[in-house]
């Protein structure tokens, strides 16, 4: 009797067991299936957007009449602000200078300064993302085939970039994912602000921004992004009286003195400190003689994309470690 008693006792576990299973996997089963119901109602809104009608950057109207599967981006940036946005799986050709994220480069390549239109023509894309640097001519012969050409516009601060990123969103349906990229970024960047507010008026730095090397020597004044990332980490231009890029004469840098030295050229030359230590007269330079001299990622300080706020960071533990270290 007390076997049975036993053997009665484990089959009940036994079976306890297999509906606590059950209801696992019952619950498993409906969260796969309610996850599924969301991906097909967000597919659904997406499709249900178009056709759409968006102002580009040119300030003309264009009409997309449905959701773009296929998608060709012919600037580095939109390709960034494209695979932010979730559409890696739609764009079938990049730039030839397209090196970010790593997917963008297993892309097909469609020219770099001079655009392919027979390649670009033959991936049969619904939708070209481009800006007004690009090839006028090519683009001409794109729209012509009847393909969609959308023309960013040329973003020059933060608001710009967020334009952007909401353009190409309401473009390709993935304007829920734009706003979340947007949101981010000024997550990000006021986390940044409350940081450099923390930076005492007399601890401000001056700041050289170094874009490419001698003999051809630029700088960055306003109206460029690198300007308003060093205004972010209350950090001050060194070149702030002068306007876009300008081509500077070394005895021009040696008179502003600045704290600070960034060069941005570290991927084609080999040391960009001693590119600038060892230069006549530069001995004298505060940032030279305090061996305060550091390279930066030059698509993080002056892409218009999402990684701009990297930028920002990054500048900021280059100039200020001790404020934005981690």
């Amino acid at each position: 009797m007390k076997l049975k008693k036993i053997q009665l006792l484990l089959l009940m576990m036994i079976m306890f067991i297999g509906i606590l299973a059950g209801c696992g996997a019952s619950e498993d089963d409906a969260e796969k299936d309610n996850n599924s119901n969301e991906d097909a109602k967000t597919e659904q809104t997406e499709e249900a957007n178009f056709p759409v009608t968006v102002t580009d950057g040119t300030g003309e109207e264009l009409t997309i009449e449905e959701k773009p599967e296929r998608i060709v981006s012919v600037l580095p940036s939109n390709t960034e602000i494209a695979f932010a946005l979730g559409l890696g799986d739609q764009i079938v050709g990049v730039s030839d200078h397209d090196n970010y994220p790593e997917e963008a480069a297993e892309k097909e390549k469609i020219g770099g300064l001079e655009l392919n239109v027979e390649k670009i023509l033959a991936l049969d894309p619904q939708l070209v993302l481009a800006d007004q640097t690009n090839d006028e001519k090519a683009l001409k012969q794109i729209e012509e085939s009847g393909i969609p050409v959308l023309t960013v516009g040329e973003a020059t601060d933060f608001e710009g970039v967020y334009e952007t990123i909401e353009l190409i969103g309401k473009a390709t349906g993935a304007q829920e994912k734009a706003d979340q990229v947007i949101g981010d970024m000024k997550d990000k960047l006021t986390a940044l602000e409350e940081k450099a507010n923390t930076i005492k008026e007399d601890e401000r730095k001056k700041v050289y921004m170094e874009i490419s090397p001698s003999p051809e020597i630029f700088t960055a004044g306003k109206n460029t992004f690198m300007d308003e990332l060093l205004s972010v980490i209350n950090a001050d231009n060194a070149a702030v009286d002068q306007d876009g890029w300008v081509k500077m004469n070394e005895e021009s840098v040696i008179s502003m003195n600045p704290d600070v030295v960034i060069t941005t050229y570290g991927s084609y030359v080999d040391d960009p400190v001693a590119e600038v230590t060892g230069r006549e007269g530069w001995e004298d330079i505060t940032a030279v003689k305090n061996e305060q001299i550091y390279d930066v990622n030059a698509d993080l300080v002056n892409r218009p994309g999402p990684r701009l706020v990297e930028g920002a960071e990054e500048l900021g533990k280059a100039i200020y470690p001790d404020v934005f270290k981690d």
